[in-house]
């Protein structure tokens, strides 16, 4: 299947944030990554924050759809697992977690599509720790719950993406044993 034109500049900003950030993204620097004309941008999108909506867009689809389909042998193991999923897709999609947070990049005004994707992925995490919890466990329980554990997922996958936490803790050879070693002493 070819990809299209706004695909491959979309896929070009998203490599680019990836290994230099967003702040000094371009649309010459982008259509000179995508290799295409310095006007081919501009039909797709009007500006940055129209670029970096739609990465944000695509990151919390895919960020929902990982957080959705989370496995576990028990309930026990359900943290452990969610937080596996949620710092194991920041590591693999970087360039798409360092926009989606960002307001400062990308809006997200209620009701638009980016807020409406956000949500999706939160509440995917919501409805697993309705899991975790007892069935009568009042709503600000689950809140708080849910909060905490995106804290910590978001912590530490924001501590290995930009490098601090290797160069205190050392190379960490089995990502996901570090991840669910970090969960069991966190007491989720």
């Amino acid at each position: 299947m070819a990809t299209s034109l706004r695909d491959t500049i979309l896929g070009a900003a998203v490599e680019y944030v990836a290994e230099h950030g967003p702040d000094t993204l371009s649309f010459r620097q982008l259509a000179t990554d995508a290799g295409v004309s310095h006007q081919a941008p501009y039909h797709h999108f009007s500006d940055r924050r129209g670029i970096f909506r739609a990465i944000a867009l695509d990151g919390f689809n895919q960020l929902a759809q990982v957080m959705s389909s989370v496995e576990y042998d028990s309930v026990d193991s359900l943290s452990e697992e969610l937080l596996i999923a949620y710092v194991e897709f920041a590591l693999d999609h970087p360039g798409h977690f360092r926009v989606m947070f960002r307001r400062d990049l990308c809006e997200m005004e209620d009701g638009s599509p980016l807020a409406d994707s956000a949500e999706g992925a939160f509440n995917a995490l919501v409805n697993h720790v309705n899991t975790l919890l007892a069935p009568d466990a009042p709503i600000a329980t689950i809140r708080a719950r849910s909060t905490a554990m995106w804290s910590l997922a978001h912590g530490l996958a924001t501590l290995l993406i930009e490098g601090p936490l290797e160069k205190k803790v050392g190379h960490i050879k089995n990502r996901r044993e570090f991840i669910r070693s970090v969960a069991q002493q966190s007491g989720l």
